[in-house]
């Protein structure tokens, strides 16, 4: 490492971000998810259901893909970090992970469009999904090493910015050169490249070799200037992983702040999840969006989150990441409470004229603030939980701030797909997000601002 400059190191940690953001912005939020909710509802339409019925039968499966995933990568996440920090090893491990990334990712091309394997169209997407999340984790865990506390807050923000900026071109290569826009054309008016067919949906089925190889080719400055930490010489069991994590969970009842940072998090970072994994969904089943436009609000989503991360970070670098935190916690739940109150007849119980393009406007403009500050909250979480870390145990900490995101992933898609089938509505069943930004903000208040570490 030795020969490798910091401001280098940092680049290349920079690059993890910039290669695996498209898995988040083309698959989880603005083309898979919708493409799958499509699918998946004109199959429950051709079984003879009605419209309600088949977008919240979408929705709900759509939901259980989700919260099985999050089950996985929640209770798997501590256990695998405990194991490298024993060998002091993370680089076999994101090399594994992220071959998972890439055949998930790239499965996603044997979709059938007419909803006969809607199950393969879940697991592959759930299988790369855990991969992206698993490789995050290592990726996460090199962050106290990169700066001082001052200093990481800015850092983690500016690559969230550089992710985001990442996932914006490759939403744009996909508008021009891949997704049909009207008559077998793209929006540069270009017929889809490598004579794909948009009769059989390959223009948008093969957003998963794009993110695939889009993830191959932009981890190489990482695996180049980001080296893996020394060797401690030991190889790690299952046996010593469980005990290491279970002390872990014992020794939070030591560490006031710690404990309540990791069940703050827990909450509103599923809360975030939940509007990431739906918002497209909700796009295409509520307001009846074609893929063009989802594209389109996703570009100006991750547009807003590159922009507002850096903001963020310096925001954070100069304040620190608490009040960061409550400030993008309370704008989300605001634009929850608009998407939920919000439908093609109404806004706030006010009635619309029939064709009024308001809802349209609106939800442009919430997909700004969910992309701008989700991506604010990512960026200073992740900073505040440095402040909570001890460098030599990092993995392990990260592992558990991984827990604390993915424990109850399950909770968003399962209130979500419970709401959805309970109230027969898209709209509404996206409400339980709210009370879970809420309670998180309740449990932040505990929270030291400067952390602690021990």
């Amino acid at each position: 490492m030795s020969n490798i400059s910091a401001r280098k190191r940092i680049w290349g940690w920079w690059f993890f971000d910039w290669a695996s953001q498209p898995y988040h912005t083309l698959l989880v939020t603005f083309i898979f998810s919708p493409f799958f909710s499509e699918v998946a509802e004109h199959y429950y339409l051709t079984l003879g259901l009605s419209d309600a019925a088949a977008e919240a039968k979408a929705q709900t499966l759509w939901a259980v893909g989700m919260t099985v995933t999050g089950l996985m990568i929640g209770f798997g996440a501590p256990f695998i970090g405990a194991l490298a920090d024993i060998s002091g090893r993370k680089r076999p491990w994101l090399i594994g992970f992220s071959l998972m990334y890439v055949l998930g990712a790239w499965g996603i091309w044997y979709s059938d469009p007419a909803g006969s394997n809607l199950w393969w169209m879940l697991v592959t997407f759930g299988f790369g999904f855990i991969g992206a999340e698993f490789a995050l984790i290592f990726a996460n865990s090199q962050l106290p090493s990169l700066g001082g506390k001052d200093d990481v807050g800015a850092i983690s923000g500016s690559g969230f910015a550089f992710g985001y900026l990442g996932g914006v071109i490759a939403l744009f290569i996909m508008l021009f050169f891949f997704l049909e826009f009207k008559e077998g054309k793209t929006v540069a008016g270009l017929a889809p490249a490598f004579g794909l067919d948009p009769e059989t949906s390959e223009d948008r089925r093969v957003v998963g070799p794009l993110t695939a190889l889009w993830f191959i080719v932009f981890m190489v400055p990482y695996f180049l200037w980001v080296k893996d930490d020394a060797h401690t010489g030991k190889r790690g069991t299952l046996k010593q992983s469980v005990s290491l994590v279970v002390s872990s969970i014992k020794a939070l009842r030591h560490r006031f702040s710690l404990a309540n940072y990791l069940g703050s998090s827990m909450l509103y970072r599923d809360a975030l999840n939940g509007l990431y994994g739906f918002g497209g969904v909700y796009a295409n089943l509520v307001l009846d969006w074609e893929i063009l436009y989802i594209a389109a609000f996703g570009i100006i989503s991750a547009i807003a989150a590159a922009a507002f991360s850096w903001v963020g970070g310096m925001a954070d670098k100069r304040y620190g990441p608490k009040p960061v935190i409550i400030a993008a916690i309370l704008v989300l739940t605001l634009v929850c409470i608009t998407v939920v109150n919000m439908s093609r007849e109404s806004l706030f119980g006010v009635p619309l004229a029939e064709g009024s393009t308001l809802p349209d406007a609106v939800f442009f403009g919430c997909g700004m603030l969910i992309g701008g500050f989700g991506g604010i909250l990512q960026a200073a979480s992740r900073s505040l939980m440095v402040r909570h870390t001890n460098p030599a145990k990092a993995t392990e900490s990260f592992g558990l701030y991984g827990l604390s995101g993915r424990a109850t992933a399950f909770l968003a898609p399962a209130l979500i797909g419970v709401a959805t089938t309970w109230t027969g509505s898209a709209r509404l069943g996206i409400s339980p997000v709210i009370f879970l930004f809420i309670l998180g903000l309740i449990i932040l208040y505990r929270v030291k601002a400067e952390g602690d570490q021990v």
